[in-house]
């Protein structure tokens, strides 16, 4: 026993385990696509600010703040796909997997532009997901 103590405090120096971070640690059994919503609409209303605005401060501020709401959006849309969404849902709503792919994939480009034709496209795979979301919680 001690040889094992003495490998794990070895390793232990070597370098200490990263810290695990879940959503919860409790799963609460409360999701709503409506999160993932509110921050498309934010980065929505930011394109749109970015686009009409002259002022260069205010553009770099507009970036930061859209980033941070498309890591928001994408990790709302994890949440629900990870924790809700079962194998069931899957074989009710086929379409499910690839609307979810497409969706997420427009978060990423929702960083990388101030298209709001992206963000738009992207309240359209949320309203779809939402769309099943509530169809699959009137069944259950």
């Amino acid at each position: 026993m001690r040889t094992i103590a003495m490998i794990c405090r070895f390793f232990d120096h070597i370098g200490r385990p990263s810290m695990a971070y879940a959503h919860c640690d409790l799963p609460c059994g409360v999701y709503d696509p409506a999160q993932a919503r509110v921050e498309a609409e934010s980065i929505k209303a930011i394109m749109e600010k970015y686009n009409a605005s002259d002022d260069p401060y205010f553009k770099e501020r507009a970036i930061v703040i859209k980033e941070q709401r498309a890591e928001e959006c994408n990790h709302h849309l994890d949440v629900l796909w990870y924790q809700y969404f079962q194998p069931a849902h899957l074989e009710k709503y086929p379409q499910l997997h690839e609307l979810f792919w497409k969706t997420k994939k427009l978060t990423s480009q929702a960083k990388r532009t101030n298209d709001v034709a992206i963000a738009d496209q992207l309240l359209d795979g949320i309203r779809q997901i939402a769309d099943i979301f509530w169809e699959t919680k009137k069944a259950a």
